[in-house]
C-alpha cells in the first residue's frame, strides 16, 4: 500500500513538473520560430510563463530570437525536476549528474513536444484541411522549419503530405538514443 502511494506521488509530481517544463519549452520554441505573438495560444503560453521569467528578463536579455531568461528558468526547473524526483526515489545524484540529466530531460521533452505537434498537425490536415484556426497556425509555425527540408526530398503523393512521418520517426529515434536515466524518463 505504501509503495502504491509513493508511486502515485512520484507520478503526480513528475506530471506537474513535466507540464511546467513543457510550457517553458513551448515558450522558447514559439519565440525561436517567431510564431504569431498575438495568437491566443501564444498569449496563453506567455501569460503562464511570464511571472517566472519577468524577474530575469532585466538580467538576461534576449539574443536575437532566443529568450535567455526563459531558457535559464527552463534549465533551473529541469534541475529542480531531477533533484525532486531523485529525492522521491531516494536516489542521491551528484550535482554534475543532475545537470546532465536536466539538459537531457529538456532535449527529450523538446523532441516529444515536436512529435506531438507534428502528429496534431497531421491529424488537423486530414480532418479539416485548409481550416485556419489558432492551433493550426501555431502548429504550422512550429513544424514548418522541420518539415521544409524533408518536403524538398519527399514531395506530397496524391495530395498527401507524408513529410511528418519520417520527421516523427527521426525525432523518436533521437529521443531513444538519449542516455536519460530511468528515474527521470
Amino acid at each position: 500500500m505504501v509503495a502504491n502511494v509513493n508511486n502515485g506521488v512520484i507520478f503526480l509530481v513528475s506530471i506537474v513538473l513535466q507540464l511546467a517544463l513543457g510550457v517553458l519549452v513551448l515558450r522558447v520554441l514559439l519565440q525561436l520560430v517567431r510564431a504569431d505573438f498575438y495568437n491566443p495560444i501564444s498569449q496563453l503560453v506567455w501569460k503562464l510563463t511570464q511571472p517566472a521569467i519577468r524577474p530575469l528578463q532585466h538580467v538576461l536579455p534576449r539574443y536575437r530570437t532566443l529568450d535567455l531568461a526563459a531558457l535559464a528558468v527552463l534549465f533551473v526547473l529541469a534541475v529542480v525536476y531531477v533533484e525532486v524526483l531523485a529525492w522521491l526515489w531516494q536516489f542521491q545524484p551528484g550535482f554534475g549528474f543532475a545537470l546532465v540529466q536536466a539538459a537531457l530531460k529538456v532535449i527529450s521533452l523538446t523532441l516529444n513536444l515536436y512529435t506531438l505537434c507534428l502528429f496534431a498537425q497531421a491529424l488537423l490536415s486530414w480532418v479539416g484541411p485548409g481550416v485556419s484556426n489558432p492551433a493550426a497556425n501555431i502548429l504550422w509555425s512550429l513544424n514548418e522549419p522541420l518539415l521544409r527540408p524533408v518536403r524538398r526530398i519527399l514531395p506530397s503523393i496524391a495530395g498527401l503530405d507524408l513529410s511528418p512521418v519520417p520527421v516523427m520517426i527521426l525525432l523518436q529515434v533521437i529521443d531513444r538514443l538519449l542516455p536519460l536515466s530511468v528515474y527521470f524518463h
